[in-house]
């Protein structure tokens, strides 16, 4: 499912229950060692597909820790995201030669506990959220800018992971397209800066609603190194069979 949201160079794995056999390494086995059972197995599922998606693109099993901030901790060359939530576990990851940063959310399609979308919401989402419930009810459009603002925040941390304080809620303003599937995300807070030094001002993502589950995704396509023009073509070529390419406040 999630691959449908991101670009052919991205590689993804996915499961829907904690049944799949997975060993933890020693340093996995640290973090969670005092976690209650549910942790336990939605953390140990992630990492199965963590390992599941390193090996797509080629890499060898490695431990996946959170790093001193939560986020986790992928090969030096490879940029990831991981989500979980009731019913599913998702990791994506890809080569930072081909993609700056990604991030991916998932959520269950049920309305958000009462506050927290006053508490998350500028006021102009507020408007439209109000407005997508009454024309389509189909998809709870609070839990789905949501996710969108986890995504948003994945992609952001790892292109500023020394910035204090971290991104907020209300420094990302979302508008999402009904029909196309897509979602825009404005940074009302100075952006992160990629590798030419340019600053990103603003992320588009991909989301979809099924099987229960509301789904973001967010990928920044890497800035070619000097020298190497229609790189980023390239990227943008790959990525044609599975979608356009894509530009938690918790991480996993």
């Amino acid at each position: 499912m999630i691959e449908d949201l991101l670009p052919g160079v991205i590689m993804s794995s996915e499961a829907y229950d904690d049944s799949q056999p997975c060993a933890l390494f020693p340093a996995e086995e640290v973090v969670i060692s005092g976690a209650v059972e549910k942790r336990r197995r939605e953390f140990t599922t992630a990492r199965w597909c963590a390992r599941n998606a390193l090996g797509r693109l080629g890499y060898p099993q490695v431990p996946v820790v959170p790093g001193a901030k939560g986020a986790p901790v992928w090969p030096a060359d490879v940029v990831g995201s991981i989500t979980h939530c009731a019913g599913y576990r998702a990791a994506a990851v890809a080569r930072s030669c081909d993609i700056a940063t990604l991030g991916i959310d998932a959520e269950p399609n049920k309305p958000l506990p009462p506050g927290i979308l006053e508490a998350i919401a500028v006021e102009e989402e507020l408007r439209w959220v109000t407005d997508f419930l009454r024309r389509d009810p189909s998809a709870r459009w609070d839990r789905l800018l949501f996710s969108a603002k986890e995504s948003v925040y994945k992609a952001w941390f790892p292109l500023a992971p020394l910035r204090e304080p971290r991104l907020d809620f209300s420094e990302a303003s979302i508008t999402f397209d009904p029909v196309g599937g897509g979602f825009l995300a404005r940074l009302l807070a100075e952006g992160p800066r990629l590798r030419d030094g340019s600053e990103l001002r603003e992320f588009s993502g991909r989301w979809l609603v099924r099987r229960g589950l509301v789904i973001t995704a967010i990928a920044v396509v890497a800035t070619p190194p000097a020298g190497i023009p229609g790189a980023a073509d390239d990227v943008a070529d790959a990525s044609e069979d599975r979608g356009p390419p894509l530009l938690r406040l918790t991480q996993h």
